[in-house]
């Protein structure tokens, strides 16, 4: 697997705010106010992340006291990893793109939704750097060279 792209993740996200924008500018009024519980979740999911990452990268690194780690375990974290920076790219872009909009719409209920866009940009965007944190926890560490591998004239680093 290659490491999460931050390209795709710009690019995801500026779509993502284009079809937000798009999307209250043809039907605002006809829309209910805007939910707190994505930003619930979201929020919830980027601290679980964070500490899935951590745990994972002391666990990887075998500090003392941490138990051993499960190789598919860590498949499954770094797919999940990168699903999650991929939503939080989304929902980042999504989110920035209902706050340019609600920032410049100057009606009463465009202010009360303001908080809420701007709580799902800033855990979406907490959902991205722990899913990145937790991608990168799950590498694993470069071993020092030996000497006598050196001088064997073999390839290090080859399986």
């Amino acid at each position: 697997m290659r490491p999460t792209s931050i390209s795709v993740l710009i690019v995801a996200g500026l779509a993502a705010a284009a079809v937000g924008w798009l999307l209250l500018s043809f039907s605002y009024s006809t829309l209910p106010d805007l939910p707190w519980s994505p930003v619930i979740v979201l929020a919830v999911l980027a601290v679980a992340e964070g500490l899935l990452a951590q745990n994972t990268a002391a666990r990887i690194q075998r500090k003392p006291g941490t138990p051993r780690v499960d190789p598919l375990a860590v498949a499954r974290y770094v797919a999940l990893a990168k699903a999650s920076s991929l939503v939080g790219a989304i929902s980042a872009g999504f989110s920035i793109g209902l706050l340019a909009w609600l920032a410049m719409e100057p009606t009463q209920a465009a202010n009360n939704d303001l908080p809420v866009a701007v709580g799902s940009a800033v855990s979406a965007a907490a959902l991205i750097g722990a899913a990145l944190w937790l991608e990168r926890a799950c590498r694993v560490p470069e071993q020092p060279e030996d000497e006598n591998e050196k001088d064997s004239g073999r390839p290090t680093g080859l399986l």
